[in-house]
């Protein structure tokens, strides 16, 4: 208790500047796999990605980031186990920080892909084992976070698998693919618009002040999709398409068609990733804040601070911007091969995934959902349109992962602890 009251202001400073680092390290890893898929089907350059990330994450985060924020703060360990010692668990929520931080930069630099929500969790368990004792951890609702990270890949993997097989027999198989197109993605288009704006009216304009009933969120959600897709089968009836991209079954102008949709789902993945992972940089630093601004006191439940979401907000898109590249190549074109139809049922699955799993407080993996929906679609086309090699090393990343995070967690822990003591 004499470290918070001695050092409270300092302590919320260097919570702040390794939970901006974690945001740093969830945008160069997290969100390179949320855009890969976009890139890796050439229908955004880098830069629109990193652009349309800017927006859309950080509204995202802002807008509907609090759900996932408050089960990553208190649903992994229990607070009553360190009502007699806060000072602990504000150095343990540092620690768990900088050390998942620290781990997705290192791994964003190799490029490789792997799980901040598992970097995040395994640190904070790790701390808590070693400065409490196993009972710290709530392990009945951990086990339920590490089911998520299996059930969320085969969610997403049957959507992205039913998704591209419609597009298959609605537009490909057809006699005229390209006038299919231009009938059928307006329809999807309201899919992806509704998906997002489900998730954005329900839980996100709360934040804001706007209290829509779930009757008036569903009737706003279903008028501004029908918007969009109309907007969209204007766009594309305008667009010119030469019969001779189409030669020998290319699909060239149907792909295209689909390139235009890209950017939607870009858009939908932006924000559900926002939503849901902008909770493993600032959950943690939300703790630290409430505990320091109440003396000491663990609320079960506690607003979060103005500035940290927007900070979360910032460090994701920074990070993307500086060191994104690397993982989007991994994603975007290793797994297996991306047209922008394939992209798009990937992306489609991926964001609807993660918007459930946001609006119900269900921390998941990114970074899994997404793997998961690449490979329905590659399934969609059998095993060997797959490159299992590059999948084996993913997964090798996502066990080593967990670990990680708990050993720097618990190194770091013991280090503050000397510096504050």
């Amino acid at each position: 208790m004499d470290i918070i009251a001695n050092y409270g202001t300092t302590l919320v400073l260097v919570a702040a500047l390794f939970g901006f680092l974690m945001a740093w390290g969830i945008g160069a890893n997290d969100v390179a796999n949320a855009m890969g898929t976009s890139v890796g089907t050439k229908s955004l350059t880098i830069r629109q990605a990193i652009i349309i990330a800017m927006i859309f994450e950080f509204a995202g985060a802002y807008l509907a980031g609090g759900e996932v924020t408050a089960t990553i703060r208190s649903g992994i360990i229990d607070s009553n186990a360190f009502a007699d010692s806060p000072d602990l668990l504000v150095l343990g929520m540092i620690a768990s920080l900088l050390a998942a931080g620290a781990w997705l930069i290192l791994a964003s630099y190799f490029g490789w892909p792997v799980s901040t929500t598992h970097s995040i969790i395994g640190a904070i368990v790790g701390f808590a084992v070693v400065s409490i004792g196993p009972e710290a951890v709530q392990w009945n609702k951990f086990g339920g976070i590490v089911g998520s990270w299996v059930i969320t890949p085969a969610i997403s993997g049957v959507i992205a698998y039913f998704m591209f097989i419609s597009v298959q027999k609605l537009i490909f198989n057809t006699d005229d693919p390209l006038n299919n197109a231009k009938r059928y993605v307006p329809f999807y288009m309201f899919l992806t618009s509704l998906v997002i704006c489900l998730v954005t009216i329900k839980k996100g304009l709360t934040h804001v002040g706007l209290h829509l009933t779930d009757g008036e969120g569903v009737m706003l959600s279903v008028a501004i999709s029908i918007a969009v897709a109309f907007a969209g089968w204007i766009y594309i009836r305008g667009q010119k398409y030469n019969p001779q991209d189409d030669s020998k079954m290319h699909f060239a102008n149907v792909e295209k068609v689909f390139g235009i949709l890209m950017v939607i789902t870009a858009c939908a993945m932006a924000f559900a990733h926002g939503s849901n992972d902008v909770a493993n940089a600032i959950g943690p630093l939300s703790a630290v804040a409430s505990i320091v601004a109440s003396g000491g006191e663990i609320a079960s439940k506690a607003s979060i601070a103005w500035w940290i979401l927007p900070l979360g907000g910032i460090g994701i898109v920074i990070g993307l911007a500086t060191m994104g590249e690397k993982v989007m190549a991994t994603v975007g074109t290793g797994i297996t091969h991306l047209t922008p139809s394939r992209g798009f049922a990937a992306q489609l699955a991926t964001a609807a995934t993660v918007v459930i799993a946001s609006g119900t407080g269900l921390p998941i993996s990114t970074t899994q959902t997404l793997v998961g929906a690449v490979m329905g679609v590659g399934l969609a086309r059998g095993i060997a349109a797959l490159n299992l090699g590059v999948l084996r090393n993913i997964v090798v990343s996502w066990v080593i992962t967990l670990p990680a995070g708990a050993i720097l967690a618990i190194g770091i822990f013991y280090v503050l602890q000397a510096c504050f003591s």
